[in-house]
């Protein structure tokens, strides 16, 4: 018998084995019943709550669930404090890499034009999209296999390495390659930054999963600051008839620049931050000890101590819980896991099926609606504004950074939102979603480069917006076993049709308000399918 957190309310229960029954490959056990005194030492949630719970009761290994509501208690116990005051700032790194290399992308991409004459030079978009969608599905997946920490480290490395080869690229088909390859580190980012922070995060500071996006629209800005003198200067310009690699070397320098900082933030995380594995997934993989000295390390790191013991996660064990560690049954599980397992786990139940689509449809809309249009902004801006008579390139990447700085009070205020009564992070993502969608109509009847840059001013702040509450909102939908896996899920339908939208702009006329109206309809839609969620993560502790 032993004294443990409670999974309900602040104060300890104990509990004994024969109360605490489990299931697991080699043990069955009779599920826990819900005790409101907390005599026999329950561990399931209180069913006259589950139809609000994120994760429904039942839905979950019962021995995970419990283990998990302990870790909760210990991480809340915790606080937050310097340990995850550090990992807030290293984490907005992965957030900050995956806005600047897409942009880089579409920066790049009309001098690179220029230069090397394609016929088609949409496939420089595509292949960054076809490496986004790659290095989402791989890292996504993989890191509930290999675990976070790994993949941590290795998506801002690779992308380093990548971009700064990159800048040699001796010909078209050489850059599309390297922006393939850069873009497959760039995909995991997301995926495991936003499993491994939030499973840190105490439950009273998850809307700073939302904040990080400050970091993102920030990224934005710096990219555009850097781009506006080397592209504007040392580029050729949009009516050049001819374009030679020396007079066109703003994109390599821009691209050098850009794999310079990617690398100073591998080198910040690498060697002067130590991340810890995640104690939910040490946990989940049998490693009670582990999770347990993780715990302990970060409560030191932050000048307090944790009452937490390996008896308080074992005692939630049945009689006889033996985790097989053979190393081939532990192999087969893993590729179990990657074939079926984990994602049938996300439609274990109607309304878990529902959530699990409806996430998965919107950041499938949102895919093709935002690279549709912003990837081919820069193109968009240059050839509308020789239309309305200022359309150099100076003034294109002048623009651009302008459009930038209003991303970051959009991140900001969707950070603050969040966290408001019959606001939450539904309204939130649907009121910004959908007036993303109205902005980019409104863009149409632009008269003047004036009037475009106004409404792409207000499109960039609403994105932004949008933007923080769906990479906040994502990750709470799912437990630590699976969130890799939604995670992934999540970004491969997102990179899947990011992967459609340059096939569309080959085939429709840029100069036409085609791809806006378009762009514009799947943010409308997408924001619908939000008021259709049947959650609310909001005051709500991930497990």
């Amino acid at each position: 018998m032993s004294l443990r957190y409670s999974t309900f309310d602040n104060t300890p229960r104990r509990l004994t084995g024969d109360d605490t029954m489990g299931t697991d490959d080699n043990t069955k056990g009779t599920p826990p019943t819900y005790d409101p005194k907390g005599e026999h030492g329950s561990v399931a949630p209180d069913p006259s709550v589950e139809d609000s719970a994120i994760i429904p009761a039942g839905v979950l290994d019962p021995v995970y669930d419990a283990k998990a509501r302990v870790l909760n208690r210990a991480i809340q116990d915790i606080g937050m404090g310097w340990y995850q005051w550090q990992l807030f700032i290293v984490v907005g790194f992965g957030w900050a890499a995956d806005n600047l290399w897409p942009i880089v992308t579409s920066l790049a991409l009309t001098p690179i034009a220029n230069e090397f004459q394609p016929a088609r030079p949409e496939v420089f978009t595509l292949s960054q999209n076809i490496g986004l969608l790659i290095g989402a599905a791989f890292w996504g997946f993989g890191c509930d296999i290999f675990g976070r920490k790994w993949g941590f480290n290795l998506t801002l490395g690779l992308t380093a390495v990548w971009g700064l080869v990159a800048a040699g690229a001796p010909t078209f088909g050489a850059a599309c390659a390297f922006a393939a390859l850069w873009s497959f580190g760039v995909g995991g980012n997301l995926p495991v930054d936003s499993a491994i922070f939030l499973e840190f995060l105490p439950g009273s500071h998850q809307y700073l999963l939302t904040v990080l996006s400050v970091d993102w629209a920030l990224a934005q800005v710096v990219t555009n600051l850097i781009a506006w003198p080397l592209l504007g200067n040392f580029t050729c310009q949009q009516d050049a008839e001819t374009c030679t690699r020396g007079q066109n070397m703003g994109w390599r320098y821009f691209i050098i620049a850009m794999g310079g900082l990617t690398l100073l933030m591998f080198f910040i995380r690498f060697v002067l931050f130590t991340i810890f594995e995640s104690p939910k997934y040490l946990m989940s993989k049998g490693r009670d000890e582990d999770a347990v000295r993780v715990v302990h390390e970060v409560a030191r790191r932050n000048g307090t101590t944790s009452e937490l013991s390996v008896e308080d996660l074992k005692v939630c064990e049945p009689p006889g819980y033996v985790r097989n560690t053979d190393v081939r049954t532990t192999l087969k599980r893993h590729l179990d896991k990657v074939n079926s397992n984990q994602i049938r786990a996300l439609f274990s139940t109607r309304k878990l099926a529902l959530s699990t689509g409806l996430i998965m449809a919107v950041w499938a809309l949102i895919g093709l609606g935002y690279p549709l249009y912003n990837a081919f902004l820069p193109y968009i801006q240059a050839t509308r504004g020789v239309e309305f008579g200022d359309g150099s390139t100076y003034i294109t990447y002048r623009n651009n950074l302008i459009i930038a700085t209003l991303g970051v009070p959009g991140a900001l205020l969707g950070g603050v939102l969040v966290e408001l009564p019959h606001v939450g992070r539904k309204g939130a993502l649907f009121g910004s979603t959908a007036l993303t969608g109205v902005f980019l109509y409104c863009s149409t009847i632009a008269q003047s480069s004036t009037d475009l840059l106004g409404w792409n001013c207000a499109f960039n702040f609403t994105s932004s917006m949008m933007y923080a509450v769906l990479y906040g909102y994502t990750p709470e939908l799912f437990p630590t076993p699976q969130r890799g896996t939604g995670n992934a899920l999540t970004a491969t339908c997102n990179r899947i049709f990011g992967v459609m939208a340059p096939i569309i702009a080959m085939f429709a006329n840029l100069e036409t308000s085609a791809p806006v109206y378009t762009s514009g309809a799947l943010f409308i839609a997408a924001g619908l399918l939000v008021l259709a969620m049947p959650y609310e993560s909001r005051g709500t502790a991930a497990l």
